[in-house]
């Protein structure tokens, strides 16, 4: 929760005009991310928390904390562990 997750420099989100959808762009991959996962990946700015994270998320989606906080901490870690996030402490 403490965490604070960022793209790094290898990792780019873009809006792909021609499928009208955005895409992250790794090395050697290109990804299509659902609209929460896109959500997600949006506020992974350097600058916000995890928790910080979940608490948007609860408002703009007028969600449950405990859902979105283990849906976006999961997100994280598997995104992580595929080095397409870091998270800073």
């Amino acid at each position: 929760q403490q965490s604070i997750p960022a793209l790094p420099r290898h990792v780019r989100l873009k809006f792909s005009e021609t499928r009208n959808a955005w895409a992250v762009l790794a090395p050697e991959r290109v990804l299509w991310p659902d609209e929460i996962s896109l959500e997600i990946l949006k506020r992974c700015d350097g600058k916000s928390s995890a928790a910080e994270i979940v608490a948007g998320l609860c408002t703009d989606y007028n969600a449950p904390p405990a859902e979105v906080e283990k849906d976006v901490l999961g997100f994280l870690q598997e995104w992580t562990d595929e080095m397409l996030i870091r998270c800073e402490v």
